[in-house]
């Protein structure tokens, strides 16, 4: 396979993906299931669209939005996309060129501001300021005594913390920072790796790029100490969750129901 599948070809298998996700299901979640209902070979995954997003994930946006624009899937605050169980599935639907405009618009406006966001943090923040940025994001989080070491031949530790779950349990963990607009690999996870044994249990790797497929596998792999991922789009959501230097406007909608007015002429 040389190229990704036709959109329309995607319509089915997210559905699919969805429901096998028990009906409900996040971006990463949705994405991932697509990928291996349909066997997607790793080249074709790792096709940027933009810094924070790769062509695979903006065709599955655009994918998603055209399925909840046709009434078939459902987007709710936090993000969940679950299938709306009162519509009869027919996805024998065309789209047409106003159609792609308005849902390029949409996604537009939902992830834009991901890039500009990550591109004020690379390019504005030194590293050594990006680490205090998220120490504050941990901080935030409800993590205690954080702190961010980015000692020189420390095998890539930035800092350290503890995490704590309802005020009863807590773990410690120790973190890596990246600021850059690469990708992660797995070898750079394998080292993070190393340099976490005999001192935590868990680890947690935070880049404004992205991590190759390679590395997001060897993350969780079998046996080994798992190491939670976020990339940029997942920094940017943190951020943005948190209002940390990011403003939310909310802007006012008007749409005209026309079949409210037509209920006149039955009178």
């Amino acid at each position: 396979m040389k190229s990704l599948p036709k959109r329309e070809d995607f319509f089915k298998p997210v559905l699919k993906a969805i429901y096998e996700l028990g009906g409900s299901g996040r971006n990463d979640e949705i994405n991932n299931k697509v990928i291996e209902l349909l066997q997607l070979p790793a080249d074709l995954l790792e096709i940027q669209h933009t810094e924070t997003q790769t062509k695979f994930e903006y065709e599955m946006a655009w994918v998603r939005t055209m399925l909840e624009n046709q009434g078939y899937l459902e987007n709710s605050a936090r993000g969940i996309w679950a299938i709306k169980t009162d519509h009869k599935v027919d996805l024998n639907f065309s789209v047409s060129l106003k159609e792609e405009k308005q849902i390029a618009n949409e996604i537009s406006e939902r992830e834009n501001w991901k890039d500009e966001l990550i591109k004020t943090i690379t390019d504005e923040l030194s590293p050594n300021a990006f680490e205090r940025l998220v120490k504050r994001l941990l901080r935030e989080k409800g993590f205690i005594q954080v702190e961010v070491t980015g000692r020189s031949g420390d095998g890539g530790i930035d800092g350290r913390g503890v995490a704590t779950i309802n005020g009863i349990l807590s773990f410690h963990i120790i973190f890596q920072c990246k600021r850059y607009k690469g990708k992660v690999s797995s070898k750079e996870i394998r080292d993070f790796r190393g340099a976490m044994v005999g001192r935590t249990d868990k680890g947690l790797f935070i880049t404004t790029g992205q991590f190759t497929r390679d590395a997001i596998f060897e993350a969780s792999r079998d046996g080994a100490p798992a190491i939670d991922l976020m990339d940029g789009e997942k920094l940017a959501e943190k951020l943005k969750e948190l209002s940390l230097g990011v403003h939310i406007e909310i802007r006012e909608k008007i749409s005209i129901d026309k079949n409210w007015f037509r209920n006149f002429e039955n009178g």
